[in-house]
Parts: C-alpha cells; sequence; structure tokens
C-alpha cells in the first residue's frame, strides 16, 4: 500500500535535534552544526528542533532562541524546518512563532499550556488567536495520556474548520488513535506520528504521512519510509523487517524521557564521530551506567556513522 498523500506538502521523517552543551555547559556550536549536517547528508526529509529532545525545559529565553537561529542558519533552506512552541501564553507562542518563521522555518507545531481543568473551547480559542498571527502553517502536537493537556479529535475538527492554517498534526499515541483521528477529522490534517516510531508501519498504514524522531536512530527509519512509498510487497516486507531490527532499541529508549535524552544524544554524538561523551545532558539529568554507555556503543557500531554533511 501506498503512503497518503500529503496535503501541505510536508511529509517523511523529521528528526528532531538534540541540544548539545561544551564542558562548561554551554551551547555548543560546533556539536549543532554537525548535528544538523549529518541529519541533512543522511537523508532527513526535514529537521524540527525545540521538542523533549532538544532539553527545552532546561534552556533561557536566550537560549532558545539562539539554537533557533544557529538551526536556521544551517538548514539554509535546505529541507523544510518545523519548530515546535511551548510558551505558556498566546502572546508568547505568537512572538516565538514570529522568530521560528524569521529564522527560516516551514512550519511550527504547537504545544497546549499546561493548564488542567479549563474548559476544551479555551484551548481551541487559544490556538486559534496564535493562528490568526501566523505567516506558516501551524501543527499541534496532540499526545493523550504523554502531556498535561490534549484536545479531543472533535475540538481538532472544529479548529481546523475555523482557521485551516492549522492543518498539521504531531500525533503522539499509537496506530489506532490515528486511523481514528484521520476518520474524526476527514483527513484535514498531515499527521506525524511520534513515540520514537515504535509503530512507524502500522502509523503509516492508519494514514500518518511521516514521523519526528529523535535524531539518534532516524536514518533507517527514513528507510522504512522510503520502502512504505513503494509500496510493492517486496518492499512492506523490508520495512517492516528494518522495524523488527530496530525495536529494541527504540522500547529501551522510550523508557522515559530522561532515558532517551541521556541515552540518545551519546548514540548521536558517538554515530556523528563527536566522542560518546559529547553527549552530556544540562544538569540535572540523568547518568548513563556503564553497561548503558556499552550499550549505546553497540548500537552506534551497528547503525555505522552518519555523513559529515557540510
Amino acid at each position: 500500500m501506498a503512503i497518503s498523500p500529503s496535503r501541505t506538502g510536508f511529509q517523511g521523517v523529521y528528526p528532531i535535534l538534540y541540544a548539545f552543551f561544551d564542558d562548561a555547559g554551554k551551547l555548543d556550536r560546533q556539536a549543532m552544526r554537525a548535528q544538523v549536517n549529518g541529519c541533512i547528508a543522511a537523508g532527513a526529509h526535514g529537521i524540527a528542533v525545540m521538542g523533549l529532545a532538544t532539553e527545552v525545559g532546561k534552556l533561557d529565553v536566550r537560549e532558545r532562541r539562539q539554537i533557533l537561529e544557529w538551526v536556521g542558519e544551517d538548514v539554509a533552506g535546505r529541507v523544510p524546518l518545523a519548530v515546535t512552541v511551548g510558551e505558556p501564553s498566546i502572546d508568547g507562542q505568537i512572538e516565538f512563532v514570529r522568530a521560528a518563521e524569521e529564522a527560516g522555518a516551514d512550519w511550527s507545531i504547537l504545544q497546549p499550556p499546561a493548564i488542567i481543568g479549563a474548559p476544551e473551547a479555551e484551548y481551541v480559542r487559544f490556538f486559534g488567536k496564535v493562528a490568526d498571527k501566523a505567516g506558516i502553517p501551524l501543527g499541534i502536537q496532540n499526545a493523550p495520556g504523554l502531556m498535561a493537556t490534549s484536545l479531543s479529535n472533535a475540538a481538532l475538527r472544529d479548529l481546523n474548520a475555523q482557521h485551516s492554517n492549522v492543518c498539521l498534526l504531531k500525533g503522539e499515541g499509537p496506530a489506532i488513535y490515528i486511523k481514528q483521528l484521520m476518520e474524526d477529522t476527514a483527513g484535514a490534517y498531515d499527521i506525524f506520528g511520534g513515540m520514537a516510531g515504535i509503530q512507524f508501519p502500522d502509523s503509516l498504514r492508519a494514514g500518518a504521512v511521516g514521523m519526528i524522531p529523535a535524531a539518534d536512530l532516524f536514518d533507517p527509519q527514513i528507510k522504512i519510509f522510503e520502502l512504505f512509498q513503494k509500496g510493492d510487497a517486496a518492499s512492506i516486507a523490508e520495512a517492516e523487517r528494518l522495524h523488527r531490527e530496530l525495536l529494541p532499541l527504540i522500547v529501551f529508549m522510550m523508557t522515559s524521557v530522561e532515558n532517551f535524552v541521556c541515552y540518545g544524544k551519546r548514540l548521536l554524538a558517538e554515530r556523528l564521530g563527536l566522542g560518546i561523551e559529547a553527549g552530556r545532558g544540562r544538569s540535572p539529568a540523568q547518568q548513563p551506567t556503564d553497561f548503558g554507555i556499552e550499550v549505546m556503543r553497540y548500537w552506534a557500531n551497528y547503525l555505522g556513522p552518519l555523513p559529515k554533511g557540510e
């Protein structure tokens, strides 16, 4: 079967970038550039930034803007750029979407404010106010059961009906959730899966147009996507085989957000040729075990180095 056509033109695998820090705990410019170039050289269909992998909760406003500017400069229009916006206020999200536009973002992913108990219409109004001021297409990160707040399928349908530029979703849920979401919103959204691609083949069958994983093991997931694009039985079988090979690593990474930041960033650093300790987190952070480092070196060798790019 073929992948569902994209209404927006955005599709494929968009690795979401980690934040790299130097020995002094400052943002590491060269490591960030190596990450962008390595992802693009390895065939990323787009780049995403400012999600949980980017450790946004540990970055101050100046650092978030700095990463945005660096990534925009390094991507330089070579592939589409998606920027996650998690500011807790309407004005804050409007300002950051504008900053993303100025940095060269092609679309933004809005996170719902972590305010529990408000009527759902308030969240729709919140996103609508942001959409009214946005000059680029917008997505919503919807993660029922994982994030503090999320929208129902009916609310997402209403949001798109009222603001047609809200037309993408990062659907953090199993394939059955993505399928139901497609049906309930009458296909109004291009949906990118998440959850590290743990159900990637089934998510594509459900109608997803791609996935936004962390940057540590995205390249074999590109192969899975492109094999599904071919659509013949042999290609689908090979995609399923590749997915099965990755599952032990994906399941390990998905233990917790802290776990995938701790180990995933180290795996990526090793694959980029930066050295595994270049993947250090910003304190307070989960610390790797000796065995965990050994396992990441095994996977780095198994997956192979990422190309340098330029």
